[in-house]
């Protein structure tokens, strides 16, 4: 889930799309719903007081067996115990004023940030403050704090307030936009801190419980029970994410999600909603994969993610047909990256990928999923069904840097185009805020694009009709025309074509 500022939602029929595993950016009032909730450690079954036996009752007949009554957990002392160690995050930051000067519409609606991110520059505007709230929570007495990074995306201003009223100023050690997860830093001692534990072990149906401040409301608890997991949901995040339907709104963002035991097992991020508030459909970061974020964080202040190098798709019935496999689950390999690890590995197109280190990959977001949780220089082993036989293929990770850096270099020459742009691809929670498939921001502006009024902020969805999502496609665009190029912009929530003469 998102903080207040960072809401958007999803139609339902994005999420039929995605297989039913959309989770997007969620606000709005709690569905109340009444649920029995669970013990933090196993309590003794209590058995129903047997109902007398008529005297009259024949000698020797069996008295009934009353059904077992289960004791209902408390999540109690889970809440007291580890609720110290959970904290509200305030953050501020700087909005810009409405052209005639007024202040910007929505300033003070959960969805604010989701209308105010695509709008650009306002002409003759101006900045006035802005704040956002969060949750977190403690994972080191010396004051180390994990919390989503959309949390504090774009703040100047940090604060943390502990549960016994102390607020500090926090420091973003880091914070890895791929992932959503943060870490922060208060000068403190002797804090309160929650337990680990390994997402990797919850079961589908577990009860888990939720502490954050939704809407600001600190403390707040509510509970509920896994749905599913490794989640792969339609924002090239590849975090494998645990669906539950514990309740989490706008402020619930960056929270621990708690097992029985009182372990934190993941960090609420996000909602599927249709309306703005909770519907049933909340997800949490994996707690491995966080610890994993933040380890590299505090030792680098930066994060190194794995890559395989393959763009892969569903293999469904029809597929599975033609591939003569007994079920259409796999991740088939529609493109290999040339010099990629999975070129190196032996890779091709065509392949369906059924395995990767002998964890089984049913839909093929559980590809990308997996090789999120591994690190650089992992080595893999792949089955892959190939022409109608199982291969099996070995290779090593490599890192999602060095495409970084080949991405840089196509920015900065995507700044020599004859448009004039500097642009750079929508990262996953823009894509999902905007619910848009394609596009490109723009960074900077200049030349012939400047001077037929684009702008930066705006977002380029077409060139001459067709649809860009990388900066090689507007190159290809622009070297076919000769005189000028047609670009479909979006600009404040609209829609505009604006021409520009190549210079």
């Amino acid at each position: 889930m998102r903080n207040d500022k960072h809401f958007g939602p999803f139609t339902f029929k994005r999420l039929v799309a995605a297989l039913a595993a959309v989770g997007v950016l969620g606000a709005g009032a709690a569905i109340a719903v009444q649920r029995n909730l669970a013990p933090s450690a196993p309590q003794a079954v209590a058995a129903a007081p047997a109902p007398a036996v008529p005297a009259n009752a024949a000698a020797g007949a069996p008295a009934p067996t009353p059904a077992p009554m289960i004791a209902l957990p408390d999540f109690s002392v889970i809440a007291s115990r580890n609720g110290p160690a959970v904290v509200n995050i305030s953050t501020t930051g700087s909005v810009r004023t409405a052209m005639d000067g007024a202040e910007e519409p929505f300033a003070d609606d959960p969805f604010a940030e989701f209308f105010r991110r695509f709008q650009g520059p306002q002409r003759g505007g101006r900045d006035i403050p802005s704040h956002g709230v969060g949750s977190g929570f403690i994972v080191s007495a010396d004051g180390i704090i994990l919390t989503n990074a959309h949390v504090v995306r774009g703040a100047r201003e940090v604060t943390v307030k502990l549960t016994d009223r102390r607020e500090f100023r926090a420091k973003v050690l880091g914070s890895d936009p791929k992932t959503d997860v943060a870490v922060l830093k208060i000068d403190a001692k002797n804090l309160p801190v929650v337990p680990l534990g390994r997402s990797t072990d919850l079961k589908v149906g577990e009860w888990v419980l939720a502490i954050g401040s939704p809407f600001g409301l600190e403390s707040t608890v509510t509970a509920g029970v896994v749905s599913a997991k490794g989640r792969s949901l339609p924002d090239d995040s590849n975090v494998p994410f645990i669906q539950t339907d514990v309740a989490v709104n706008p402020g619930n963002s960056g929270g621990p999600l708690f097992n029985t035991r009182g372990e934190v097992v993941g960090i609420n991020s996000q909602i599927y909603s249709q309306t703005g508030g909770y519907q049933g459909l909340s997800f949490a970061i994996p707690i491995d994969l966080a610890t994993r974020i933040k380890d590299q964080i505090v030792a680098t202040g930066k994060v190194v993610h794995a890559r395989l190098g393959v763009t892969v798709q569903e293999v469904n019935q029809g597929f599975a047909d033609s591939f003569n496999l007994e079920s259409p689950e796999g991740a088939l390999v529609a493109n290999v990256e040339s010099g990629s690890p999975a070129e190196q590995a032996g890779l091709k197109a065509g392949d369906v990928i059924r395995k990767l280190n002998g964890q089984k990959i049913v839909a093929s977001g559980d590809l990308p999923a997996q090789v999120a949780l591994a690190t650089p220089g992992d080595k893999v082993t792949l089955e892959v069904w190939r022409q109608g036989k199982p291969v099996i293929l070995n290779g090593k990770l490599g890192s999602a840097n060095d495409r970084s850096l080949a991405g840089a270099e196509k920015r900065e020459a995507a700044s020599k185009l004859r448009l004039g742009l500097a642009l750079r691809p929508l990262d996953p929670v823009e894509r999902r805020q905007a619910g848009l498939p394609s596009g490109l921001v723009i960074e900077n502006a200049g030349g012939a694009a400047a001077n037929a009024g684009v702008e930066p902020g705006d977002v380029l969805l077409s060139v001459n009709g067709r649809p860009v999502n990388t900066i090689d496609q507007v190159r290809e665009m622009v070297s076919k025309s000769e005189k000028s190029v047609a670009l479909l912009i979006l600009r404040g929530g609209e829609r505009i074509f604006i021409p520009v003469r190549l210079g």
